[in-house]
């Protein structure tokens, strides 16, 4: 068959703008709840572990499933699966727009994570099922890719002018006409396709994958409330066990839901921990910009959220200039160079005060510009450093070390911060005055404090909101510190271990062979999704 016979037409390219959607709206979501973090706290005082669940669920379902529903599109139809998952992902965003109480909010997180988790793998397959001409596949992911970079960078001020006008669930909203027209119109320009060679379904490892998640961090999540005790520590050490079953059942497994041998080549355990890393302080550092910006200098959340553009622009122009920087550099120095720089970043948001947003912007801007270049040539390094047979494999381990890197940083680096803070407003620190149940919500979440103080008369309520916004500053300066030291860990193992990289291919050998090959619509069209996750931040 010729070339041009395998060319999309107006078809195909009609699809493209449908299948863009999802990204768009998904990136647009993330970085809007951020902003709306303030709000909803306030409206639904929740505590502050309740708090990082609403936030980090989602993460936790969509890495839990991702790799699983990618192989249930194989199986059922790609097409199919992103229908049903963007009506039921609508439908879980109106719940938790209308969510009337902390539970029900994590309830509809969970299922938003859920239904995400159809939409990624089905979105990028089918780019590649229709895409077949090399030149028009690598600019139909561009498109999409570029949908993930637009919605990332208009959430805040989408997110904020709804925030100006609306409660905090209308953040949730414009996903539901977004669902609606992928409804509507999918079945006319996105063809149906599904793969004669799909592995089946890993439901005992996805629910052990789950089992062995979500127990750690809670453990790690009450460990900051309630500091060491004995129900805490045994659900870490029995999320322990679990992930130890898992990983000794995945190695038994012929078809296995984590390719474990991929771990034994250094080229790739290295980039996706760095990878994992630097999505880790990105998704931690925004959680506590935003309320900073709002809650400690008292911003409009439009105003915040333009406050933002600028780490989202140089987000964007330092990841058009990686092609022109590895001409010239090797990846790896880039790589190491630019956590350094973040590095810096996060010391300059440490060094920020109460008086104005300057230092933290630039320090957020420096950080974004840092770190998004990192990211896409980790995932590169990622995908070469894997045999060929198994890039689809080594894809869907990056976009599930991706998904964890975010929810983890929003889970571990809340924790620290809301240890801190809690630690601070004790009875002394507080005004004499205050009540037993005001004391007691404002130790929840500095929204929580904010709205007490302004229930307080005075001095009383102005003493209130300057205790609470010194004990989120001291946490907030301290979570970055640790992200630094994180990040500078990561440089240093970086340059160390990776060395000699160039020579990724060349450790291919050490992979033993086996495992499921490439399917050329599942896998193909993931090449580019990682390198536009920070997009979504």
């Amino acid at each position: 068959m010729s070339e041009t016979a395998h060319r999309a037409g107006l078809r195909e390219w009609m699809g493209l703008v449908v299948l863009a959607l999802p990204a768009l709206v998904i990136a647009l979501d993330f970085t809007a709840l951020h902003l709306a973090v303030p709000h909803l706290s306030a409206d639904l005082q929740p505590t502050s572990t309740e708090m990082l669940w609403i936030v980090d669920i989602y993460g936790f379902m969509i890495a839990g499933l991702l790799v699983a529903m990618g192989t249930l599109g194989d199986r059922i139809g790609r097409r199919r699966l992103l229908l049903v998952g963007g009506a039921a992902f609508g439908a879980a965003s109106a719940l938790a727009a209308f969510s009337s109480s902390t539970e029900m909010l994590i309830a509809a997180r969970a299922l938003l994570g859920i239904t995400g988790a159809t939409l990624l793998p089905s979105t990028l397959s089918l780019i590649s099922n229709m895409f077949r001409d090399p030149v028009q596949r690598r600019f139909a992911i561009a498109v999409w890719s570029a949908n993930f970079m637009l919605g990332g960078a208009i959430g805040p001020l989408v997110g904020g002018a709804l925030l100006e006008m609306f409660w905090w669930g209308s953040v949730f909203l414009p996903a539901v006409p977004v669902m609606l027209l992928l409804i509507l119109f999918g079945p006319l320009v996105v063809p149906e396709f599904r793969s004669g060679s799909a592995g089946r379904v890993d439901l005992v490892g996805v629910a052990l994958a789950m089992a062995s998640i979500l127990p750690v961090v809670y453990g790690i999540k009450e460990l900051a409330k309630v500091g060491p005790a004995a129900a805490p520590l045994l659900s870490i050490a029995a999320g322990a066990l679990i992930g130890w079953v898992f990983v000794r059942r995945q190695r038994r497994l012929t078809d296995p839901l984590l390719d474990l041998a991929l771990f034994s080549h250094r080229g790739f355990s290295v980039s996706l921990g760095a990878q994992t890393a630097g999505l880790f302080v990105l998704a931690a550092t925004q959680f506590f910009l935003m309320q900073y910006l709002q809650l400690v200098l008292g911003l409009s959340p439009l105003r915040a959220g333009l406050w933002t553009v600028p780490a989202m622009a140089a987000g964007v122009a330092a990841t058009l200039l990686v092609p022109f920087l590895t001409r010239r550099v090797r990846p790896v120095r880039v790589i190491t160079g630019a956590f350094a720089l973040a590095v810096a970043g996060l010391l300059i948001i440490a060094a920020a005060g109460s008086s104005g947003p300057a230092l933290a912007v630039i320090g957020f801007t420096v950080l974004s510009f840092a770190v998004n270049p990192a990211m896409v040539l980790t995932y590169d390094m990622i995908i070469d450093s894997a045999p060929p047979e198994r890039a689809g494999t080594a894809s869907g381990t990056a976009e599930t070390g991706n998904e964890l890197g975010i929810a983890l940083g929003v889970a571990i680096a809340g924790s620290i911060g809301a240890a801190v803070y809690r630690r601070q407003l004790t009875g002394e620190a507080l005004p004499a005055d205050t009540p037993p149940e005001v004391a007691e919500a404002a130790r929840g979440t500095l929204g929580s404090a904010v709205a007490a103080a302004e229930e307080l008369p005075g001095q009383v309520g102005e003493q209130l909101f300057a205790v609470a916004r010194d004990a989120f500053m001291q946490g907030m300066r301290l979570t970055t510190i640790v992200l630094a030291v994180l990040l500078a860990g990561v440089a240093i193992t970086v340059a160390a271990l990776l060395r000699g990289t160039g020579a990724a291919a060349a450790d291919r050998d050490g992979i033993a062979d086996g495992g499921s090959g490439e399917d050329d619509g599942h896998s193909g069209g993931t090449e580019f999704s990682a390198s536009t996750k920070s997009g979504e931040l």
